[in-house]
């Protein structure tokens, strides 16, 4: 059911980071796809007021390191996404970028984003997406494609059996690290909590 708002209620805000990882997109040879596709998502798929901060930068680790820390501690993103750079060539390193600012590392979100691809791709073992923690924002990386993203965020509803997608564990994981409390578009994305940590 989609959630909708009764008089006297509020959806918490949530900021949230969008960091597009793109040697060629941040010099401007051509326009980024990855941040527009993320946010055209999770603005159909969250009832809660986002406030955005997008960032687009270099594959290089230092600067995507730098970015995601002042996306978590000084612009003080809730949830932070990232998309490109996650691949095995010598430039994708987006990783070891993320990992290096983590506080705890969640690889259970890679290895679903890796399941759900190789129903397209036997590629898909190629990438090394993962999702960490930072103090009290959960980071995820993402791929880098618009199509691959709804794909990896939404899951495979209509499979058989149906693939669940990422972000259904998205706002039990913000809950439990002290962030905002997340409501979904259920017709979109039915987020997942255990009965005990559900709101009425």
């Amino acid at each position: 059911m989609t959630p909708t708002s009764e008089p006297g209620s509020t959806f918490e805000p949530v900021r949230i980071g969008l960091l597009s990882v793109s040697d060629r997109a941040s010099s401007g040879v051509y326009e980024d796809k990855g941040v527009p596709a993320l946010k055209a998502w999770l603005a159909h798929a969250l009832v809660n007021p986002v406030e955005w901060e997008t960032r687009v930068v270099p594959d290089d680790q230092h600067t995507i390191s730098a970015a995601l820390c002042q996306l978590v501690d000084v612009a003080g993103c809730h949830l932070v996404l990232t998309t490109g750079g996650t691949g095995p060539a010598p430039r994708d390193v987006t990783p070891e970028a993320t990992l290096a600012v983590a506080h705890k590392e969640l690889p259970g979100f890679g290895e679903q984003m890796r399941q759900i691809s190789l129903n397209f791709v036997p590629t898909a073992i190629l990438s090394r997406q993962t999702a960490v923690v930072r103090g009290q924002a959960l980071i995820i990386n993402l791929p880098g494609q618009p199509k691959s993203i709804a794909e990896t965020l939404e899951g495979l509803p209509r499979n058989e059996p149906p693939v669940p997608g990422i972000f259904a564990a998205v706002p039990y994981c913000v809950d439990l690290i002290g962030g905002p409390y997340l409501v979904t578009d259920d017709t979109v994305c039915a987020a997942f909590r255990p009965k005990s940590a559900q709101r009425r």
